[in-house]
């Protein structure tokens, strides 16, 4: 059994209800029809009448529950919660209304808030501004986190290195250019994701084109820091840098750059030092490794929220539905 299999077998195990807001996207339909028809998730999806009907043509989503944000009875009670969560801002009852009716995100989040549904997906054809903007004014972030961070799931196929050639890599999604406070942090945070999903033990390998003092400049000296930081502040995780690709996962190279770590050579957790490396390496092993490539997944917010790369396939929206699921079991 592959790992996105495992995963499937242990979302059906107790099954979790995720919305799509994304009904103006076929390749949501799609995926919904694989979902429903594979038992992983109960779903909710968001849209008109008209919406949901064009996009599904010649598919069974009736397993679906369709709520029309112009009609639905609930409607006035998530607009009213919308104003109650957001009057510190200022926000107003024909504000609330209009972006529920508006942008699905906003009411698909509502939904989470309100104990109606467990988690959401989407991103399939919005910014992935557009699907966390919603979710941190509504969900608002997870107790003790320092910030919202994403990563990607990546299975290379035989692949001998990280845990079967499974891997996280973070952040590939979110935080531009992170202090080195926030880097221990996403390594924490990646330290725990990898571990709910994968179920194997997370050894997290910061990475920069320097290993352990073969390089100086000030990028190198951010990620020395965040190393320093995390093995501060996250004892409870292997983590180690500051390391080279080749010194982290290969074996080999890591007992000539770095013998004396625990990480090097069997890193699972990749820690970029920026968006712009992070964001470039998940498609690097993506297009030419044949990887499968599921996030960006988001961690740090106080419910399962998860983006999707607008260049995703309705294989990879059913992945994705499937880790929130699993999320949502342990949230």
């Amino acid at each position: 059994m592959n790992f996105i299999d495992k995963i499937k077998e242990r979302a059906k195990k107790d099954k979790k209800t995720i919305v799509l807001p994304e009904s103006m996207d076929a390749r949501t339909m799609e995926a919904a029809e694989k979902i429903l028809k594979e038992g992983i998730a109960d779903l909710i999806i968001v849209g008109t009448d008209e919406e949901v009907a064009n996009n599904s043509k010649g598919l069974d989503i009736s397993g679906a529950t369709i709520i029309n944000p112009f009609t639905s009875d609930i409607t006035e009670e998530l607009i009213n919660g919308l104003v109650e969560v957001r009057k510190n801002k200022g926000m107003t009852y024909n504000e609330a209304k209009k972006l529920l009716l508006e942008d699905y995100m906003y009411y698909a989040c509502m939904l989470v808030k309100t104990g109606r549904a467990d988690g959401v997906v989407s991103g399939a054809c919005h910014s992935s501004a557009n699907t966390i903007r919603p979710a941190l004014q509504i969900i608002k972030t997870k107790p003790g986190t320092m910030l919202v961070s994403a990563f990607f799931l990546m299975v290379v196929p035989d692949c001998e290195y990280g845990a079967n050639g499974a891997f996280v890599f973070a952040d590939a999604g979110l935080e531009q250019n992170p202090t080195p406070e926030k880097l221990a942090a996403i390594a924490a945070s990646s330290a725990e994701s990898f571990q709910l999903l994968v179920e194997e033990e997370a050894k997290v390998a910061m990475l920069s084109h320097s290993t352990m003092g073969s390089a100086k400049h000030a990028d190198v000296d951010k990620v020395v820091e965040g190393v320093k930081i995390a093995k501060e502040n996250y004892p409870q995780y292997k983590i180690d840098g500051e390391l080279q690709l080749d010194a982290a996962i290969v074996p080999e190279i890591a007992k000539s750059k770095a013998p004396n770590s625990e990480v090097a050579g069997c890193a699972n957790v990749l820690v970029f030092p920026d968006l712009d490396a992070g964001n470039i390496g998940y498609k690097l092993v993506q297009r030419l490794a044949k990887a499968e490539a599921y996030g960006p997944i988001c961690q740090g917010i106080a419910a399962p929220i998860n983006d999707l790369s607008r260049g995703c396939s309705s294989d990879d929206i059913v992945g994705v539905v499937a880790i929130t699921a699993v999320q949502a079991q342990n949230n």
